[in-house]
């Protein structure tokens, strides 16, 4: 005999009570564990709170990095363009004092002639060396007084000069890459 098609509704009979009630209280805790939508829209917005936190703590981040691999470069540059500020001021008293040996050596005294050729000869390649690293001289003479290259060390009265016009040197100045290095110390008219 061939097998009967079943009712659903017979089947609900045939099944155990104990298994319907096991299987509502399934569904009863499977609801239960479901959050509702308010709780869901609060864990949404404290994400979402938190993500952007950590955006801008990423950018502020990356601001501070690009911040200091600027510095660093321009603190490299600095170095490369000064690094040699410290020998540069210790090689001026070098080039006054050959500068003062020439002005000393008489020019028409034969004894002197070789010796005031030779300072002449040190002194241009020492200036010549400090030119290739950018050390250039300040000498103002017949300039106008310039607070910023020049250091006043006494006024003079002038009168075929015009006011706060330099009329000595008494020892240039120098300037490294435009930055001063010494300034040049000068006597300036009064009026």
């Amino acid at each position: 005999m061939a097998e009967q098609e079943k009712n659903p509704a017979e089947e609900i009979l045939e099944t155990p009570a104990d298994e319907q009630v096991i299987d509502a209280q399934a569904e009863a805790a499977s609801a239960a564990d479901l959050p509702d939508a308010q709780t869901l829209a609060q864990e949404l917005e404290t994400v979402t709170a938190e993500m952007d936190e950590l955006r801008d703590q990423l950018l502020r981040t990356q601001a501070d990095f690009m911040n200091v691999r600027r510095r660093a470069e321009q603190d490299v540059e600095k170095a490369h363009k000064f690094g040699v500020e410290k020998f540069a001021n210790e090689m001026l008293p070098v080039v006054d004092s050959l500068e003062r040996a020439v002005a000393a050596c008489d020019s028409d005294d034969a004894a002197t002639k070789a010796i005031r050729e030779g300072v002449e000869l040190t002194l241009g390649m020492l200036v010549s060396g400090l030119n290739k690293f950018k050390v250039e001289a300040v000498d103002p003479q017949g300039a106008a007084f310039d607070p910023a290259l020049h250091q006043a060390m006494s006024l003079v009265d002038a009168p075929d000069t015009a006011p706060n016009t330099v009329v000595a040197v008494v020892q240039k100045g120098y300037t490294l890459n435009g930055r001063l290095l010494r300034p040049a110390m000068v006597m300036v008219s009064k009026s």
